[in-house]
């Protein structure tokens, strides 16, 4: 029986459709920060470093207006918002509010899958509340993260994690949205290919490429044919264009590895350099490590050469990697080690692995300087 969206519980239990909830924090780190200093409060507002090689770790709703996002440069930001106020992330705060914001949803559900410090997906087929209506559910843990903490929250409810991610970003800031299992195929028709959760700009360019611009055009693809051109991803395209994903929600997961890195428009040879190429890439992962409470102890250089061959080299330590000097230190010690190098230098990258989570504070590394 359907209800105002909804799958109710009037089917066996063995065909029952899951319910879940997306938990999307608005503009998380930026909103802390507003509550905190009323001075900032309808000012555009970033998180994160002013100085050159700065990034943005958050922005305000008043910044995203002009454009600002996560992740830009902050020259840029500030090129594009000249009123923009950079506010030094103060990832302590941030860690604990999310601390309340998950015993909220543990009132709930013990199935819990944080993605970030801001967002976690819920499997709330059976609830803690015995609350009928997972919309419901939704609307009770949003309305008290509001009364506990004051910030804001939005919800996307589905029966399936891809689903109930695009549904949360459809009523974005403050808002919810249902996509039921009648509506989820023909949601997923119209979207275009860059929206989809987990494709980037250069997987959105090769569907166009393709000819493929929209949800309907991934379903009418052949799974051989999305197999041929993407890989094992392929078969993942070809079912959540038909608004089918499987994957249930993992209590307590944690990511194995997390790493970035970056191609450069001229090649490398100068060790200088390629340091400085680095510490942007560290911050990265770091940034990560601070958002999750996530800490590794394998640190590992990629290098990619200007012909396209690839080494990587590596080093554990016996305690985790606790600061972004640390990280750092270890990463420039791995490219030292591999000077001289043969070749110039098209890629570099740098990967944090064998993360735990909830770590005690990790004593200082003696590391070499």
């Amino acid at each position: 029986m359907e209800t105002d969206g909804e799958v109710t519980d009037d089917v066996a239990p063995e065909t029952r459709q899951r319910k879940i909830i997306h938990i999307d924090m608005d503009a998380f780190y930026a909103s802390v920060e507003q509550r905190d200093n009323p001075e900032l409060r309808g000012q555009p507002v970033a998180v994160g470093g002013s100085r050159e090689r700065g990034v943005v770790a958050a922005a305000s709703y008043e910044a995203r207006k002009f454009g600002v996002r996560s992740a830009m440069p902050s020259v840029t930001a500030k090129r594009q918002c000249p009123d923009l106020i950079f506010v030094k992330p103060r990832f302590e705060v941030y860690k604990t509010i999310s601390q309340q914001i998950r015993e909220i949803f543990a009132e709930h559900t013990p199935i819990v899958e944080p993605l970030s410090l801001d967002e976690a997906y819920l499997d709330v087929t059976e609830n803690l509340q015995g609350i009928r209506l997972a919309r419901d559910i939704a609307l009770a843990i949003r309305a008290k993260i509001k009364d506990e903490t004051g910030l804001n929250a939005s919800a996307g409810i589905s029966y399936n994690k891809f689903l109930a991610k695009l549904a949360s970003d459809h009523r974005k800031p403050n808002g919810q949205y249902v996509i039921s299992p009648e509506m989820g195929p023909a949601f997923v028709e119209t979207l275009p290919v860059g929206k989809f959760h987990g494709i980037g700009p250069a997987t959105a360019a090769k569907f166009n490429a393709l000819g493929i611009q929209t949800g309907l055009d991934i379903r009418n693809q052949t799974l051989t044919f999305l197999e041929a051109h993407f890989g094992k991803a392929g078969t993942y395209y070809y079912w959540i264009s038909r608004g089918i994903d499987e994957r249930p929600v993992h209590a307590n997961r944690i990511r194995k590895s997390v790493g970035a890195e970056n191609t450069f428009s001229d090649d490398l040879a100068d060790f200088d350099a390629m340091v400085a190429e680095l510490q942007p890439l560290i911050d990265k992962v770091w940034r990560h490590c601070e958002n999750t409470g996530n800490r590794g102890r394998t640190v590992t250089l990629k290098v990619k050469f200007s012909d396209f061959e690839i080494i990587s080299r590596s080093r554990s330590v016996a305690f985790i990697v606790g600061s972004r000097d640390d990280l750092a230190n270890i990463a420039v010690g791995l490219l030292e080690n591999a000077i001289p190098l043969p070749k110039a230098v098209r890629l570099l990258g740098i990967s944090l692995s064998s993360l735990q989570s909830d770590v005690e504070e990790a004593p200082q590394l003696d590391l070499p300087m």
